[in-house]
């Protein structure tokens, strides 16, 4: 029976305290509103290149003209905006730089292929949107010819490969496409070299080797004339060496030999003058 009244004061106890935290003054609350709501404001701007608001890859061809529009989206106020090509900043003009900015690539070349057009956001430069560049032409092949080799020497034709994308390859002696015997051709092929190593040349190699290249945007062929010349004798360096030590070791014995006679032939050449006085 005496339990009733605790219980009785703790639960007014318990509301009362209640009653205080309700009655907090507001401005408790706000701060920690303000921090909640902050991060929406900040990330709320956001940028848009030909109005698309995602990173891109541009397919464009050389020679064409392109242009890049740079925007931003859900701002309150002025935002100044950049450009840069890679790691480089573009110079733009003043009334190109607010809100709106635009660049033009003037003609488009092969050199622009894989190279990132980014717009950034001047007073934070976290929020940026890139466009990259995905030039596509035929393929281009360059090399030269090897220098005659000799038989039992090894040889490598290098075909010089330019496309996007990246091209078939292969390679064809005397237009017949070359069968790889194991051993006796090498190739190294990566996206810009087409390499055929010939090992220990042997007369039956001679000939035209041509590496051709396909895509879907065309083909393009380079020819190779490959001559095999007769493997010229060679002297051992030893043997050289060792005869000419003989011929010279023989001159010096034959000098020592047959030095009293050439004393004597001294002696009597030096006494001549003074007997022709007498």
């Amino acid at each position: 029976m005496q339990t009733e009244p605790q219980e009785t004061s703790r639960s007014h106890l318990n509301r009362s305290e209640m009653a205080q935290k309700s009655r907090l003054p507001a401005p408790y609350g706000v701060p920690v509103l303000a921090v909640l709501l902050l991060p929406c404001l900040v990330t709320g701007v956001e940028l848009a290149i030909n109005n698309s608001s995602d990173n891109q890859i541009l397919s464009t061809k050389p020679g064409r003209d392109e242009s890049l529009w740079c925007t931003v989206r859900n701002n309150s106020r002025a935002e100044e905006l950049r450009w840069y090509r890679g790691d480089g900043t573009v110079n733009l003009k003043d009334g190109n730089k607010i809100n709106t900015t635009n660049i033009c690539i003037l003609p488009v070349s092969k050199t622009d292929n894989g190279v990132s057009f980014t717009c950034k956001l001047v007073r934070n430069e976290s929020i940026q949107i890139s466009v990259t560049l995905d030039v596509q032409f035929p393929p281009l092949l360059t090399g030269e010819d090897p220098p005659p080799v000799e038989e039992k020497n090894d040889v490598k034709l290098t075909c010089n490969v330019n496309s996007n994308p990246q091209a078939e390859m292969v390679w064809y002696k005397d237009n017949s496409t070359l069968t790889l015997k194991k051993d006796h051709y090498q190739i190294y092929h990566t996206s810009e070299v087409f390499q055929l190593t010939i090992k220990k040349v042997e007369k039956s190699d001679n000939g035209t080797y041509t590496c051709e290249a396909k895509s879907v945007l065309g083909e393009m062929r380079k020819e190779f004339h490959l001559t095999v010349e007769d493997r010229k004798p060679v002297f051992p360096l030893e043997a050289i060496i060792a005869a000419i030590v003989v011929v010279l070791l023989t001159v010096i014995f034959g000098i020592v030999a047959r030095r009293e006679k050439i004393f004597k032939c001294f002696k009597k050449t030096k006494k001549t003058p003074s007997e022709t006085a007498l």
